[in-house]
């Protein structure tokens, strides 16, 4: 029960210090934010306590499976190319597969072979499954048909969710917004939940929007209107401005100069010349090489800017940009131009963002959560108070004590870490107490039978705290192993009660093992309780006639006669 001057006052430091955190939950969020930055340290309340937006979009697995085959195509037409076995405009999409006839006196078995290279085993070279992405047949008549797999199509889909969610999750952080929940339901859902956000609809604007850039040259060769007059050819599409330009229509090449996936930088600014907001941006080096390389050689011709298959601008090279970065313009707003640097900065979605539902949770309905959280975690705590002081007077009353610091503690570490505090979360930190407790009342039951046993006041207290140990600290890790289980595994709410809990369990080992037996220590030491009447009732010695006759009859007759 010796506590050295170094240990005691590392012991009240850290429960100070942890419980600080938690201070600024209780001042005005006005006040908060003049404080430097890294003092600006407060709980998250989750989207059931708050309020907020909560959005489930699907993704567009019909666009996943066109683009699939979309690229398969650009496959083939490559091989085709290269090796002569035909036209590459020969090579077409026909469902679910792609269709290519060898020209007379072309190696149909070379082709064959060439094409059946693009087929890989799902999952990588290291599967053992047996299942790969394309199946390569002969169809007869020189007619080679390559169909892209189900498995495949599902795998892609699974990893443009993850996509979808990496590129949603940085959106939404680079807009300002804390805290979000994004998590996979289903096969191809995604659930958005952001606390504190009252329209949905902004939520679903900047969020799932595709974002997918391309820089494409502009065909020259006839007209917009004499495209959509005529059939156009396989190799340009017609495509539209944007609203503020009327619409017009513009005939671009499909071929990709450059895409998005190669930007590094998107910034919003203004043009020096007119003022105007525009967005900067800038390439990495095989983009950079790329637009050089093309701004070279097509002096003169304007090439598209198109964002969502809208062209945003079609300006005419002048010259060649060789340090791979430039300006986007296109009768931005200064907000405009901000969420297009955003969307830019963040990645394209893989496929498009369909929200089948959306909901506003009131801040009322929150409101009323916290009351009833409050509401029980107050009867809860006076109900622990009451029965700790009953059961064990002053020891009960150090136990309060310790359990009152230990909450403290728990929102000090849920502060430092801007935690998110969700309704199971509250539930957590419930029973977090009722865990407390339960360590102290292990510890005082074996002070109990140390007493029992014959021990002094002072020893039976010192091998109470240490004989218990072992017993709390495998209840603990036990249920601290459960809570990580649930903190990986779980989403949402799930996490929220496993958060709480786990850090509930190490501020109780602390608090139970460190600040209780040092309260304990320095009371006995104060009031110099060296008579057995100072302690409590509970934990008094048993007299030596009752231990006898408790021990066996031979030995009551022994006290008695003595």
């Amino acid at each position: 029960m010796y506590f050295s001057r170094w240990k005691t006052t590392s012991i009240l430091v850290a429960a100070f210090v942890v419980c600080l955190f938690a201070f600024p939950n209780f001042i005005p969020e006005r006040i908060v934010k003049s404080w430097p930055a890294w003092a600006q340290r407060h709980v998250v309340l989750g989207l059931d306590l708050q309020g907020g937006s909560h959005v489930l979009f699907q993704v567009d697995t019909d666009a996943v499976r066109k683009d699939k085959v979309a690229s398969l195509q650009e496959d083939v037409r490559r091989i085709v190319r290269e090796n002569r076995f035909g036209s590459p405009q020969s090579v077409i999409i026909r469902g679910n597969s792609v269709e290519f006839r060898v020209r007379e006196g072309a190696d149909q078995q070379l082709a064959l072979s060439k094409l059946r290279e693009l087929s890989q085993p799902l999952g990588g070279i290291l599967s053992a499954t047996g299942q790969r992405t394309l199946d390569v047949v002969d169809a007869g008549g020189g007619l080679i048909r390559l169909t892209v797999t189900e498995p495949a199509v599902i795998e892609r889909i699974r990893q443009a969710v993850e996509q979808s969610i990496q590129i949603i999750e940085r959106r939404v952080n680079a807009m300002g917004l804390v805290e979000p929940s994004i998590q996979r339901q289903g096969v191809d859902r995604i659930l958005v939940q952001v606390p504190g956000l009252g329209d949905p609809t902004q939520l679903i604007r900047d969020v799932g929007r595709t974002a997918k850039l391309t820089f494409r040259l502009v065909d020259e060769s006839i007209t917009p209107e004499q495209a959509l007059q005529s059939s156009v050819s396989t190799e340009s599409e017609v495509l539209y401005g944007s609203q503020a330009e009327g619409k017009r229509p513009y005939l671009i090449e499909k071929r990709v100069i450059v895409s998005g996936e190669d930007l590094i930088d998107a910034q919003p600014g203004f043009d020096q010349r007119g003022g105007e907001p525009i967005v900067s941006f800038r390439f990495n080096t095989v983009g950079a090489r790329r637009f050089a390389t093309v701004t070279t050689e097509k002096v003169g011709r304007p090439f598209a800017i198109v964002l969502d298959n809208e062209v945003i601008s079609a300006p005419v090279i002048r010259e060649p940009i060789l340090q791979g970065s430039g300006q986007i313009s296109g009768n931005f707003t200064v907000e405009t131009a901000n969420t297009l640097a955003i969307l830019l900065r963040s990645g394209a979605l893989p496929a498009k963002l369909t929200p089948i539902e959306q909901r506003v949770v009131g801040p009322g309905l929150g409101q009323d959560s916290i009351n009833k959280g409050k509401l029980a975690s107050y009867v809860g705590a006076a109900m622990v108070v009451i029965f700790m002081i009953a059961t064990y007077g002053i020891f009960g009353v150090f136990a309060n004590i310790a359990v009152a610091i230990n909450v403290g503690m728990i929102f000090g570490i849920l502060s430092l870490f801007n935690a998110t505090l969700t309704l199971p979360g509250i539930a957590g930190i419930v029973l977090t107490v009722g865990i407390a407790v339960d360590s102290n009342v292990l510890i005082y039951e074996r002070i109990r039978e140390e007493v029992r046993a014959g021990r002094t006041p002072i020893n039976a207290i010192d091998a109470g705290f240490n004989r218990a140990l072992a017993t709390i600290l495998d209840s603990n890790i036990t249920t601290f192993i459960a809570a990580a289980v649930l903190y990986f595994i779980g989403t949402g709410p799930v996490r929220g009660f496993a958060v709480t809990l786990g850090f509930g369990i190490i501020t109780t080992v602390f608090t139970a093992f460190m600040l209780t037996r040092l309260i304990v220590a320095y009371w006995w030491r104060l009031f110099q309780a060296k008579k057995s009447h100072l302690l409590p009732r509970a934990l008094r010695p048993v007299p030596l006639a009752v231990r006898s006759l408790q021990i066996g009859g031979s030995d009551a007759v022994a006290a008695q006669r003595s």
